[in-house]
């Protein structure tokens, strides 16, 4: 009995490690090259079962604890693994050993409060390292990083805990690309620590307090070209000199990111800022400045000239107290070696005259996203104010008046360029004043509905995307741009407007289609842009565009934005895949072939009705509708004669001299309906011919060539062929008057032929001895 206990929890037990082997599978998703994503799953150990075919591994924002020595031992072809946002707090000493292709690691954000060296020794090939958000005070008890040669991608360090940088730590490196340590809680920091890595493309360095800032300065003037501070609280930053003996600093671009700092420590900073000789650009992002201004401070006189610093760039600057903000004059004498200026996001307002006028080398300034206005504008750019300024980007500001901003902008006699999209314009004067120099205009986003003469001559680049625009009739000559999507318009902009023209952006309009001729028109496009329209698939619109092939290298983004709108069955489908059927693309030639196969197929039916009798047909057919309205037999009280007697005109003597007188004035007497004495007069006689058949009991027919030849015998006689053959009754008598083949008998009266080959008729003796039987027999036809 145990023993059987001991197998069932041994079997229980593998079937559970099954089902959570198999449940770790299914939380990869792995494509076929080898690219495998298990993100937000709620593991807490890597899946089992990887292979070499793993190439990828994204295991990030899970509950791993631990890596153990096999867990990724097979995979020995993964080139990237990314364990970020765990809660890994143990890998064991090999647990990389197999990962000699590993070309990115990513550890960020997980519980490593130690790091060990025999981590990274087997990672020869590791290129991207990303160790930040761990709880570690240090970067392990030896240099990590030494064997790690082809190593271009560092992030180290924590928000909290990071307290400790040593000379030991970057020992082996030489070259970094892009270096991130977050040393916010930084305490400690071993001169020379940053100094053994030669050349660092790009350092980011987070610090909350600046107290190590000047020591980790001095290391890296020789060896970062980009160097950003991020999260740092300059409020309290001061230092009297440097000790520098480097004479060619490296560092070319200094960024202030997320950082405060008042009126007297913009100064320092500044001043810091001439020590690296070298500085072209110089950019605040997202920075807060507590001043008012006031930079008429102690040590102004001991500000060192910027020097080379060419690009200012500020963005999202906040002043508390912009309110007071009054002053600028004591940094006008900083910035008259500058070239490019962008004061973006920032509540800008006015810049004041005197020191437009000492930015004397500025080519380009961006004011966009402030609070500019044509009033304002106009003190900005006063006389002489940027006198060598080429580019001025005002996108996203409070002007309105086209009009004024063109005037206003007078006195930049070098200007070029201009960017005053995201205005609120919305109507376009008739003519304008622009600076003689001007080549590009953005009116994009301006609510524009209509383009004037207002619009320079002299540009050979416009946009006015994003507006109410529903035609475009402005004379450009030098126009070699034109970017006019997302507007109204219906159709290609007229060539001879245009005739320099190279590159047409008309992208999502109303263009249902455009011709070979009208691309034509202009001589020298070399490209079009013309995808989301709703075009009209036609044939000659889809014979066009797939049979040019140059038109491949002329469309941008030709084989994905060219979609039909019609015909509906193509809705949504690519222009070049479209292939309509012959019936749509030929509707002309076909509806000419279908008008002449109709004219054929009547004039045919006209032929065979002539031969075949039509139009006797249709005659029957009304009278038959006309007898159809009436009863299907008369009642018997309606009957009012024996026999009707349908005769030929020319055997009337016979009729009325022979048999009126044998059947009338016999005992008792036939009362007979002829149609010379009994018809209604001013009846139609087609109606009389039908209610005389209708109230007689018997029909007789006599039968002659002059009967067949006889056109209302005929009608007679159809009428009686009909009732016949409706009612299936016997009421046709036919006399046979004189002996005529049945050929003679028309080939309509097919049923009407038949009776006579296969029923008795009476026929007309020569011989007097025989004619006493032929009335006998008719007198008893008619009883019947």
């Amino acid at each position: 009995m145990p023993y059987a206990l001991w197998m069932a929890w041994a079997l229980g037990a593998v079937i559970t490690l099954s089902k959570e082997g198999s449940f770790g599978q299914a939380s990869l998703t792995c494509d076929s090259t080898g690219v495998c994503v298990g993100r937000l799953n709620s593991l807490n150990s890597i899946p089992s079962g990887l292979t070499a075919a793993v190439k990828s591994l994204d295991l990030s924002n899970n509950e791993i604890t631990y890596i153990g020595n096999s867990d990724l031992q097979r995979c020995v072809n993964l080139q990237a693994l990314v364990l970020k946002s765990n809660k890994i707090n143990t890998i064991d000493e090999d647990s990389f050993f197999s990962l000699g292709k590993l070309k990115r690691l990513d550890l960020s954000y997980n519980d490593l409060s130690n790091l060990s060296s025999s981590w990274f020794r087997p990672l020869s090939s590791l290129e991207s390292l990303n160790l930040l958000g761990n709880p570690y005070k240090t970067l392990g008890e030896t240099s990590l990083f030494s064997h790690l040669t082809n190593l271009r991608t560092l992030k180290v360090g924590s928000t909290d805990s990071f307290t400790k940088i040593q000379r030991k730590d970057f020992a082996g490196l030489t070259f970094i690309q892009e270096l991130e340590i977050d040393a916010s809680a930084l305490q400690s920091y071993e001169p020379k620590s940053l100094r053994s890595i030669q050349n660092i493309s790009n350092l980011t360095l987070h610090m909350r307090q600046p107290i190590l800032l000047l020591e980790i300065f001095v290391d890296l003037l020789s060896s970062v070209e980009y160097l950003e501070l991020r999260d740092t609280d300059l409020c309290n930053f001061h230092f009297s000199e440097l000790s520098i003996s480097e004479t060619n600093p490296l560092i070319k671009k200094f960024t202030f990111r997320k950082v405060k700092m008042t009126d007297k420590s913009l100064f320092q900073v500044i001043k810091l800022m001439s020590y690296a000789s070298g500085l072209l650009d110089l950019e605040f992002d997202d920075c807060t400045l507590d001043g008012v201004g006031d930079f008429s401070t102690s040590d102004k006189d001991k500000v060192i000239d910027p020097g080379k610093v060419e690009t200012l760039t500020i963005r999202r600057l906040h002043i508390p107290r912009f309110y007071l903000f009054y002053d600028l004059s004591t940094v006008y004498s900083l910035t008259e070696r500058v070239k490019r200026i962008t004061v973006e996001n920032s509540k800008v307002f006015l810049v004041p005259c005197l020191l437009s006028q000492h930015l004397k080398s500025l080519e380009y300034l961006d004011l966009s996203e402030n609070l500019m206005v044509e009033e304002y504008l106009k003190n900005s750019a006063c006389e002489h104010a940027w006198p060598s300024l080429q580019t001025l980007i005002l996108r996203q500001n409070y002007l309105t008046s086209l009009e004024k901003t063109a005037e206003t902008l007078l006195t930049l006699k070098n200007l070029t360029d201009l960017d005053i999209s995201k205005n609120s314009f919305h109507s376009m004067p008739e003519t304008c004043q622009w600076p003689e120099k001007m080549k590009y205009l953005n009116l994009s986003n301006t609510r524009i509905h209509n383009l004037t003469y207002c619009i320079p001559q002299t540009l050979e680049i416009l946009d006015v995307s994003n507006n109410n625009l529903n035609s475009f009739s402005v004379t450009l000559p030098q126009l070699k741009e034109l970017y006019i999507s997302k507007n109204k318009l219906k159709t290609l902009p007229d060539a001879s407007f245009l005739p320099t023209l190279l590159l047409l952006n008309i992208s999502t309009n109303t263009i249902n289609t455009f011709s070979k001729e009208q691309l034509d028109s202009f001589h020298k496009l070399k490209t079009l842009e013309a995808g989301g329209n709703t075009f009209i698939c036609s044939c000659e619109f889809l014979s066009f565009t797939q049979e040019q092939q140059a038109l491949a290298k002329v469309f941008i983004n030709w084989s994905e934005n060219y979609l039909c709108d019609s015909p509906s069955h193509v809705r949504g489908q690519r222009v070049q895949d479209v292939h309509l059927s012959v019936s749509e693309c030929h509707r002309a030639v076909l509806v000419s072939g279908m008008c002449c196969a109709l004219f054929l197929l009547i004039l045919l039916t006209g032929v065979l009705c002539h031969r075949f009798h039509g139009l006797w047909y249709m005659k029957m057919m009304w009278a038959w509708l006309q007898a159809k309205r009436k009863p299907r037999k008369a009642p018997r009280r309606d009957i009012c004669y024996d026999a009707f007697v349908s005769y030929s005109e020319q055997d009337s003597h016979w009729v009325e001299n022979l048999m009126v007188q044998e059947l009338e004035n016999f005992n008792p007497p036939f009362k007979l309906c002829l149609h010379k004495r009994d018809f209604i007069p001013g009846k139609w006689i087609i109606d009389n011919i039908i209610d005389s058949i209708e109230k007689s009991h018997k029909a007789v027919f006599v039968l002659s060539e002059n009967f067949v030849k006889s056109e209302w015998c005929k009608y007679e006689l159809d009428f009686s062929h009909f009732r016949l053959f409706d009612e299936n009754n016997d009421a046709a008598i036919l006399v046979l008057l004189e002996p005529i083949e049945k050929r003679a008998i028309p080939q309509r009266f097919c049923k009407l032929r038949k009776i006579m080959n296969t029923k008795t008729y009476l026929e007309w003796p020569t011989d007097e001895a025989l004619q006493e039987g032929f009335w006998i027999n008719l007198r008893a036809a008619i009883k019947s």
